[in-house]
């Protein structure tokens, strides 16, 4: 019996992306499976129910309909607490869950009997990399954010040369040099601006390098686990400040991208250096939704103080919708490769490194522990 894989219209407020392309359909259909997908799912992403519909999935009318048949549902952001009530026990769930903001909906999925993924639990390992839903829209984030500082900043980007003169690059300084932080290098430079870019990890720096920015060095090494940037020691941090207080004032655009999993962002631009910043400057903090690493970022919103503007971006990725969903639907394509075996029938059995590491919920339990202790104490990971 064919697996019903199924990806529903997002429901969450501003998403605009969909779990699913006609490309990654088209694949699955051809494998033997049974596509779902819910009227009008793409249209924020400039995908139409006719595509789908010639790539090989059935349109259905009613979100009812389509989970009632579901073995699979894939999602963008977490199912909420009403569409879990219309799943089967049992059903598979697959999404960027981000349970430490979302326990409530994590017991809903416990209670229901669900079986669930989170995508953003995916260890960062060579054999994972085609599953990487964390980088695929962290690029879609960079890129975003260059674009944003280039529209609010007073001061063009590139250098030109007019009757009028000539005009200096503007100065972009990039903070956290990870997936996100490097594609805003990139763009920026592609733009013209005069790029900086700095990350605790010194390996970071040969990227950096290699895209045409300057970095800038310090002498700590904060290389952490999977990837990520380990928590500063606090003369670390006094270093740290430092440096990247003399940096920040100087650059006309500012783009924050640090990240700690499971814990609050790290600040990186006080309030007092936020005063020191030109007249004009634009920040865009891209963890914003983590805490931020401007001491005044408010999640969301865009602030001016001091004569800067401060942009607390919510989702960006869903601002490049058809390119962030065609993405993350190769993701999704990759893992389904994982929960489905070569005879075409579900995985009941999670052994498998990645599945046994991003699983969440399965058979009533949560198992990821970080998140089944902080249901237990009523707390977040």
């Amino acid at each position: 019996m064919a697996v019903c894989v199924v990806a529903p219209k997002e429901v969450s407020p501003g998403e605009k992306r969909v779990a699913l392309v006609p490309e990654v359909v088209s694949r699955l259909a051809k494998a033997g499976h049974r596509v779902c997908v819910e009227t009008g799912s793409g249209d924020a992403a400039g995908v139409t129910d006719a595509e789908f519909a010639a790539a090989g999935a059935q349109v259905v009318a009613t979100a009812s309909e389509l989970y009632s048949g579901a073995d699979i549902v894939l999602k963008v952001q977490a199912p909420t607490a009403s569409e879990t009530q219309l799943m089967r026990e049992g059903t598979v769930v697959v999404g960027l869950i981000n349970a430490s903001r979302n326990l409530n909906l994590v017991g809903a999925m416990r209670d229901r009997k669900l079986t669930t993924f989170a995508l953003e639990l995916v260890p960062r390992i060579t054999r994972a990399q085609s599953m990487d839903a964390l980088s695929s829209q962290a690029t879609a984030a960079g890129y975003k954010a260059a674009l944003i500082g280039a529209e609010l900043s007073p001061r063009f980007l590139p250098m030109l040369t007019t009757a009028a003169g000539t005009i200096r690059p503007a100065r972009v300084l990039i903070l956290g040099a990870g997936v996100a932080g490097l594609m805003a290098v990139a763009t920026a430079r592609r733009l013209g601006g005069m790029v900086e870019a700095y990350d605790v990890r010194r390996a970071a720096g040969e990227q950096v390098r290699s895209l045409g920015a300057k970095f800038l060095e310090l002498a700590i090494n904060a290389e952490g686990a999977g990837g990520y940037a380990r928590e500063l020691t606090p003369e670390e941090k006094v270093l740290e400040s430092k440096m990247l207080s003399d940096a920040v004032s100087q650059a006309d655009v500012v783009i924050t991208t640090a990240a700690i999993p499971g814990r609050k962002a790290p600040v990186l631009v006080t309030k007092e250096t936020v005063g020191r910043m030109k007249t004009g400057a634009v920040l865009i903090d891209l963890a914003a939704e983590s805490g931020g690493n401007c001491e005044l970022t408010k999640a969301g919103e865009t602030v001016h103080v001091h004569g800067v503007t401060i942009v607390g971006p919510l989702n960006l990725p869903s601002q490049t919708a058809f390119h962030s969903s065609q993405m993350y639907s190769k993701n999704l394509q990759a893992f389904l490769g994982l929960l489905i075996d070569k005879d075409g029938k579900l995985v009941t059995n999670y052994t498998d490194e990645i599945l046994a590491a991003s699983l969440l919920v399965t058979g009533g339990e949560v198992k990821h522990a970080p998140t089944r202790d902080a249901l237990a104490a009523g707390t977040k990971p």
